[in-house]
């Protein structure tokens, strides 16, 4: 049975070497996969996924307003074979309606769903994809990575341009580790009080 998987993570934990990984060993089984990432994190390049240690891949761009089952539906139909795992990279940035659609993707195709995303923003809140994957996802799996002071990360920071912390803006501002610090629940309450 198919399921829909969720991943989840602060910055800097490997979601996306993780990804590229499992998208890799099935692809050298000679099974085809399907990479999926947001068109506005063109960080890559448009329509392509690096991890931070270098690895890398194409990957379909997708907008907010597509709907991803129809797109795996017609892709897994092309004639170039059929696909065996659908992965998301950055699927905070998902809304929820596509969360659904990628759980139909599960349910109705038979297709494994593995999506890999943050859970929280800078200011603690949920992204509305992580939410609705939290939700409804068949497995969450929690990616683990370090705080300065070796605690679990579980949140994290964004940095201004004066590489001060910054505690207000959009949710959505498309950075790596020039933009963000992970952080454990209780250092991210330091440097969100500090002045």
């Amino acid at each position: 049975m198919a399921k829909l998987y969720f991943s989840y993570a602060t910055m800097n934990a490997g979601k996306s070497t993780l990804l590229l990984q499992a998208s890799y060993n099935y692809q050298e089984r000679g099974m085809r996969t399907a990479i999926l990432i947001a068109a506005f994190d063109d960080r890559a390049g448009a329509g392509r996924i690096s991890s931070r240690i270098g690895l890398s891949s194409d990957a379909i761009a997708f907008d907010r307003k597509d709907d991803l089952y129809a797109l795996i539906e017609a892709l897994n139909a092309d004639g170039a074979g059929e696909i065996a795992c659908v992965f998301v990279d950055e699927a905070q940035f998902l809304e929820e309606a596509q969360v659904w659609q990628l759980a139909r993707v599960a349910d109705r195709l038979h297709i494994p769903v593995m999506a890999y995303g943050l859970r929280t923003d800078f200011q603690g809140k949920l992204f509305p994809g992580s939410k609705a994957l939290l939700a409804i996802a068949d497995e969450l799996r929690e990616v683990r990575t370090i705080c300065h002071c070796g605690r679990k990360a579980t949140m994290v920071a964004r940095l201004g341009a004066d590489g001060k912390v910054v505690k207000q803006g959009a949710q959505v501002e498309i950075g790596g580790n020039d933009r963000y610090v992970s952080y454990c629940r209780r250092h991210w309450e330091d440097v969100m009080d500090a002045d």
